[in-house]
């Protein structure tokens, strides 16, 4: 058996490549199945892709006329129903399926910060920089305003069925809480502001990382931490999280061109690789936004540089 160390990357090149955004991605999700993929670009605005034809399904619009009005963040639902596009100013349900919208909402005071879907486009959820994350139930139109952080949000997710959100931000804080009530389920604290968090789509693990280096993986059914990642590095920022269906590993994605697979149980980096950069004739970085799990035993990844990229999910100890 060979083991596999954090020090040398596992893989140098992708399996494949596809590339979706010219000049670059200012946001990008791939959907959980690994079967659609939403870039938001200067040129194409937001495009929808089919990648397993890898053919361009559709183009959005959401106000692609000044820097301000990018999107610059993407949620896609567990089951790929809909999607969830916003911009600093204002936020936009799109059905996946027929391609079409489904609303358009405009934050007045403060700015977009993150953005989360239920399944069904059912509910929406939205983290503010005025410290406010708002539950908003597309059908009713009912909106809860959780008031439970302090200062800027940075970081918001939402279980498939819309009950349990988590929500950190840059008080040092990390809740989990109940999307009904907006009562604390739990609370994570950190030493530096809490720049991402995630939820198992499974309801079975949360995850919360700090500015600074720490990152822990907790028990959503107990509250309990599992787990602290290892061999963490100050500038090494989440920027996207993926649980396996298994429940044995997670694999992030960094603002470094990072990819890292780690288990759960110990918070042992496993395998890491680094995704492409847009061709330049200096070099440059690339930030990882989605990460998601193919039929073929491979990974899909797609990063600011506007690529797409398939990975042999390595052979794991």
């Amino acid at each position: 058996m060979t083991t596999i160390t954090a020090c040398k990357p596992v893989t140098q090149k992708p399996l494949a490549r596809w590339q979706q955004a010219a000049e670059g991605a200012y946001a990008g999700q791939i959907s959980s199945d690994a079967k659609f993929s939403v870039v938001s670009s200067i040129h194409h605005g937001l495009s929808v892709w089919d990648l397993t034809k890898h053919e361009r399904l559709y183009n959005w619009s959401q106000e692609q006329n000044t820097s301000d009005n990018l999107v610059l963040t993407i949620d896609i639902s567990e089951n790929a129903s809909h999607v969830l596009t916003a911009n600093r100013n204002n936020f936009a349900l799109w059905n996946l399926q027929s391609g079409k919208s489904e609303g358009y909402w405009r934050v007045r005071e403060s700015h977009i910060r993150d953005i989360a879907i239920s399944n069904g486009g059912d509910y929406l959820l939205i983290g503010k920089s005025n410290a406010t994350v708002v539950h908003v139930a597309v059908d009713t139109g009912r909106r809860l305003e959780f008031l439970g952080h302090k200062e800027k949000i940075n970081s918001v997710d939402m279980l498939p069925n819309g009950r349990v959100a988590m929500s950190g931000g840059n008080d040092f804080t990390a809740y989990v809480w109940d999307t009904q009530s907006g009562q604390v389920v739990y609370q994570f604290n950190h030493s530096s502001r809490v720049s991402k968090v995630a939820l198992d789509a499974r309801g079975r693990y949360a995850f919360s990382a700090d500015s600074m280096k720490a990152a822990y993986i907790w028990d959503l059914k107990t509250g309990k931490r599992i787990s602290a990642l290892q061999g963490t590095k100050r500038h090494e920022v989440f920027s996207t999280v993926r649980f396996s269906p298994d429940g044995k590993t997670m694999i992030t994605g960094a603002a470094t061109k990072k990819v890292s697979v780690w288990d759960i149980a110990t918070g042992k980096r496993l395998a890491h690789w680094f995704v492409t950069p847009k061709e330049a004739k200096r070099p440059t970085g690339a930030v990882v936004y989605s990460v998601a799990f193919g039929d073929n035993k491979d990974l899909l990844t797609i990063s600011s540089s506007g690529y797409v990229e398939s990975w042999p999910m390595p052979k794991l100890p």
